[in-house]
């Protein structure tokens, strides 16, 4: 996902320090946030079957189901990608689906696998009317992003009242790592701040947990390992066999079933479930 919106001094400077010097450098000729192009093929490749994006679909098909929308709600998808998200979308039966990336890569990946509308946007300045949408994700974007407020601000705004927002994001500075340079992230974050932010942009939060936390020890030594020997990958998702995606599949699938009954004190990644506040509307 591809920023366009520049960050106040104050959201500068609680990025992490020193972090990616290198990354940042790549990232100023190719457009702030946008990821590696290779990053994009390989999760072009893996996104149906791998471990992570399937159970990753399993957790959000449950919250989307849970808030009972019909068919013909007007749905979108903040930072498209490859398209993951449409495609669950789409086998959740909803019937008007938009997304929008600002990334000419992930626009042309959807457009192969004809996952439906993608237009070319700014997170923070979405080409959309005023709350035009009942339901928004934002599944590990807005860490892409200088100004993530603006970008929640704009999320907020687009959403009817009483529309909702799924929104994950990555979790821990300490579990920083290969993914978070290749995907040029700007942080990753702690739970009480992410909700704080939230609420600042004036969206409503509903719940909120960590999840992949069965594997954050294991994810934690991998990058750190990773660091120290100096691998180099396009994407921590080339690190699979066909007989660990299975094992790592049924870890996950348990890890995302139990994670909002838990509510565990960590995990890789944060989700939360937000609400534009205000009188509600019957969705079409």
């Amino acid at each position: 996902m591809k920023a366009q919106c520049a960050a106040p001094a104050e959201s500068r400077a609680q990025r992490l320090p020193g972090r990616g010097s290198e990354a940042r450098a790549r990232r100023a000729g190719r457009g702030e946030g946008n990821l590696e192009p290779s990053v994009y093929a390989v999760e072009t490749e893996v996104e149906c079957s791998h471990w992570w994006f399937a159970g990753r679909r399993r957790l959000l098909a449950r919250m989307i189901r849970r808030l009972a929308l019909p068919s013909s709600a007007r749905v979108l998808d903040v930072g498209t990608g490859t398209g993951t998200n449409l495609r669950l979308l789409g086998e959740l039966g909803f019937e008007d689906v938009t997304g929008v990336d600002a990334s000419d890569d992930a626009v042309r990946f959807c457009a192969a696998k004809h996952l439906g509308l993608v237009e070319q946007g700014d997170a923070c300045a979405l080409p959309f009317p005023d709350g035009a949408f009942d339901l928004a994700l934002a599944t590990d974007v807005v860490e892409h992003l200088e100004d993530d407020g603006k970008a929640l601000a704009e999320l907020r705004r687009v959403l009817r009242p009483g529309g909702s927002a799924l929104l994950t994001v990555p979790a821990f500075p300490s579990l920083w790592g290969l993914q978070d340079e290749v995907s040029h992230h700007q942080r990753r974050y702690r739970k009480g701040d992410f909700e704080g932010r939230l609420e600042r942009a004036g969206l409503a939060l509903r719940e909120s947990f960590h999840f992949n936390y069965l594997l954050f020890g294991p994810i934690w030594l991998a990058r750190q390992a990773i660091r120290l020997l100096g691998v180099r990958l396009a994407s921590e998702n080339q690190i699979n066999t066909p007989a660990l995606n299975q094992l790592l599949g049924w870890v996950f699938a348990f890890d995302v079933w139990s994670a909002p009954r838990l509510r565990p004190g960590f995990g890789v990644s944060i989700l939360a479930l937000v609400e534009r506040e205000g009188p509600r509307e019957d969705a079409p």
